[in-house]
């Protein structure tokens, strides 16, 4: 390890288990301070445990606190930000990892489900974006990490293929997944003249998700198995980097993480353009002319259905 990360203080949401704790190890390893913000709640959001938090912190040792308050609410997310600043004397780095599955086809979902998804997913994550990011900003006025500029600012949300290909019975998770990766673009734009930057992460690896899959044909089957290889600690590998001072001109980003592979995904843009002569042959017209260039139908389980490189 080299200490790149000395000196800065780190929040990580979800960081009692799985990728989240697989992170706070490594930004501690390089030299940061880490709260471990976990409430311990079950996959699905249900209960929760404080211990799963104090377990890792304690862990990690003297560079680390617990925090198990739900952040899925702005007060609490502001509450969290004041705890690093009292503790560490600042905040210069943002995992938003914590999340919940509540699967269901959607013709089946209860809209309360939808709810919970979405608030722990997507909406705490812009609670902990929006409470920490005007800290940051003030912290590059006053001088925070040195006199060359602010470049300690890092924002990284843990995002999902499922919000990019998407996947059966996971709508409220892809959308919540593929609403964060909105977020992310916006937050950096929002904040580039901070020399804040703000990417996304799409893991493959073995987490309490992959655990709960219950395959339903062969390719599904094959992938769990693959997935089930892959270690936690290759996610935080590229976190780390990308928390990093040598990764101060990469913001706005969307990469996807499997074991030693890294991607570079592609961002949505327009692949095909029609002139619309008559509306009412336009239905004709988008199959005949541009049929062609449309996207497949393959769900995210497909699409990586290879050996990973582990």
């Amino acid at each position: 390890m080299t200490g790149t990360l000395e000196g800065r203080a780190a929040i990580v949401t979800g960081a009692g288990r799985g990728i989240g704790r697989a992170i706070a190890e490594a930004l501690v390893a390089e030299g940061a301070s880490v709260i471990v913000a976990d409430n311990g709640s079950s996959i699905a959001g249900d209960g929760g445990d404080p211990e799963v938090a104090r377990e890792t912190a304690k862990v990690l040792g003297k560079k680390a606190i617990a925090f198990s308050e739900s952040v899925a609410s702005p007060g609490v997310a502001k509450q969290l930000v004041d705890l690093a600043i009292k503790n560490f004397g600042g905040i210069d780095i943002v995992v938003n990892n914590a999340a919940i599955l509540r699967d269901a086809f959607v013709f089946r979902m209860d809209p309360r489900d939808w709810d919970a998804v979405i608030r722990t997913n997507l909406s705490a994550a812009f609670y902990l974006i929006n409470a920490a990011s005007g800290v940051m900003r003030e912290q590059g006025k006053s001088g925070r990490g040195g006199k060359d500029g602010y470049d300690w600012g890092r924002i990284v949300n843990i995002v999902s293929s499922a919000g990019l290909y998407g996947n059966l019975g996971q709508a409220a998770y892809a959308s919540a997944k593929a609403g964060l990766f909105g977020l992310t673009r916006v937050a950096a734009m929002d904040l580039q003249r901070a020399n804040i930057t703000v990417n996304a992460v799409a893991p493959f690896a073995k987490t309490r998700v992959t655990d709960i899959i219950q395959p339903t044909n062969d390719a599904q089957k094959t992938y769990k198995e693959r997935a089930l290889k892959i270690g936690a600690h290759h996610v935080a590998n590229l976190v780390t980097a990308l928390a990093s001072p040598a990764a101060k001109g990469v913001t706005g980003q969307l990469f996807g993480v499997r074991g030693r592979e890294v991607f570079l995904f592609g961002q949505p843009r327009p692949v095909a353009k029609l002139e619309v002569a008559t509306p009412g042959t336009l239905a004709e017209d988008l199959t005949a002319k541009l049929g062609g260039k449309f996207t497949d139908m393959t769900t995210d389980l497909e699409a990586f259905n290879t050996e990973p490189l582990v």
